[in-house]
């Protein structure tokens, strides 16, 4: 049987179009693009209906000053027709901006720093970062996504000799997983070779995630 989630486009076109609230009662999550595949699959999983998921670009990843004002807008456009809003959003880069944000707009958001962390869960992780300060982090996502989002936006396919630059400070890569997928562990581990780092696959799961929308 094919999984539906696998049937999904590009994570990056999962947009707003075509978004058709169902009345009240109902709760939208405004997520980051890279987390649509793990959200698709808690909602399924769980019999989530109640929830509508939007996803703004994955992209954004690379760019968090976008992130506040886009998460402004797209509640903005949607408030009207949910009873509540949740963003599927750490920090992720904004400073604190986003958190602000939601609080003046009388939303919540997901705690933590950033995603590696509430995958890990943010206990553990703060308990443990001092310990893996020279650590580069990886998600399922992110090894999909490997050269687009790490190799290319660096330049390393270009440059190769920048990578001693970028990564010269790490020395291992953690590929935080959230499925069971020998390939993907595959590619995680070819990755943290190209990098010049020593490879630890680690399981979350969905970490503080599931906690987090179970709660709604």
């Amino acid at each position: 049987m094919t999984n539906p989630v696998d049937t999904l486009p590009d994570l990056d076109q999962l947009t707003e179009e075509g978004l058709v609230p169902v009345g009240t009662g109902r709760i939208l999550l405004i997520a980051c693009g890279a987390l649509a595949r793990e959200i698709l699959d808690l909602k399924k999983a769980n019999g989530w209906t109640h929830m509508d998921l939007t996803c703004l670009p994955a992209k954004y990843h690379l760019y968090p000053d976008k992130i506040t004002d886009a998460v402004r807008e797209s509640v903005a456009k949607h408030r009207d027709a949910y009873d509540s809003i949740f963003v599927v959003y750490a920090d992720c880069g904004t400073g604190g901006q986003l958190q602000a944000a939601c609080t003046e707009m009388g939303v919540e958001m997901v705690p933590g720093p950033h995603c590696y962390s509430f995958f890990e869960g943010n206990e553990r992780f703060t308990k443990q970062s001092e310990s893996e300060i020279t650590t580069f982090y990886l998600t399922d996502f992110l090894v999909r996504q490997f050269e687009s989002f790490i190799i290319k936006p660096m330049g390393l396919d270009r440059h190769p000799q920048l990578r001693d630059m970028y990564f010269g400070n790490y020395e291992k890569l953690v590929y935080q997983a959230q499925t069971e997928d020998p390939a993907l562990t595959e590619k995680a581990r070819a990755a943290a070779d190209r990098l010049g780092l020593a490879f630890e696959r680690r399981y979350t799961g969905y970490g503080d995630l599931t906690a987090q929308l179970a709660k709604l």
